[in-house]
């Protein structure tokens, strides 16, 4: 099974070594992204809080379909697509 996971935030790619777009496994959302961390862990604090949780200020699309709020635990299959979007605003 293969599903790529979309980083959308510049500064990630310090910790993937440049890439944008990571193949994973898993049948969740949330295995994916275990698996992400597998492959680059430094991200792990980018992406989870101490307890785990996802990060507030980010938000899981798949296949640009909004997660929430199964961001963790939404099923995904072969071939989808999984964004990791921040949450942007201002003022």
């Amino acid at each position: 099974m293969s599903i790529k996971i979309n980083l959308h935030w510049h500064e990630w790619q310090e910790d993937t070594n440049g890439q944008t777009i990571v193949e994973v496994n898993g049948n969740t959302t949330g295995q994916c992204l275990k698996h992400l961390l597998k492959q680059f862990p430094a991200l792990e604090k980018e992406i989870f809080d101490r307890d785990g949780e996802l990060l507030g200020y980010l938000t899981i699309f798949v296949n640009r379909e909004p997660a929430f709020p199964e961001e963790l635990t939404k099923p995904v299959k072969d071939g989808d697509e999984i964004h990791i979007v921040p949450l942007v605003a201002g003022g």
